[in-house]
């Protein structure tokens, strides 16, 4: 597929996606008219770089970590540095605190509407 289909599939814009190319969380092919083609998998890829910069992961980190995300998951870090092995602890402790209080606002929010239709239908 081309930029734009990649792009309106995911809700990127596609100077984001070449910026994902550049730093080299995404690898296009390229046809012979030099246009990028974009394989099926990328939609799913996308969408998991983006959810992971909305957590608060810095690419560098998510560069890192994309190999967790595919199938099989062959995993080898010859390189990690204990300074690395604690960012990704903290980042995943910040998220397990952000799912929480998420969890708390839904729960939340569904008791409300339990209390309005409930309110609602008594009338």
């Amino acid at each position: 597929m081309r930029i734009g289909e990649l792009s309106e599939r995911t809700g990127t814009p596609r100077r984001l996606l070449r910026y994902y190319e550049e730093q080299k969380l995404i690898l296009p092919d390229r046809c012979a008219n030099g246009y990028r083609s974009y394989d099926e998998r990328l939609v799913d890829r996308v969408l998991q770089i983006r959810g992971l910069l909305d957590a608060g992961l810095p690419t560098r980190i998510i560069k890192r970590i994309l190999p967790c995300l595919d199938k099989p998951r062959r995993i080898h870090f010859s390189d990690a540095t204990p300074e690395m092995i604690a960012t990704l602890e903290n980042e995943r402790d910040r998220m397990s605190r952000r799912i929480e209080c998420l969890t708390r606002n839904r729960d939340a929010i569904s008791e409300y509407l339990d209390a309005v239709r409930s309110d609602n239908t008594a009338s």
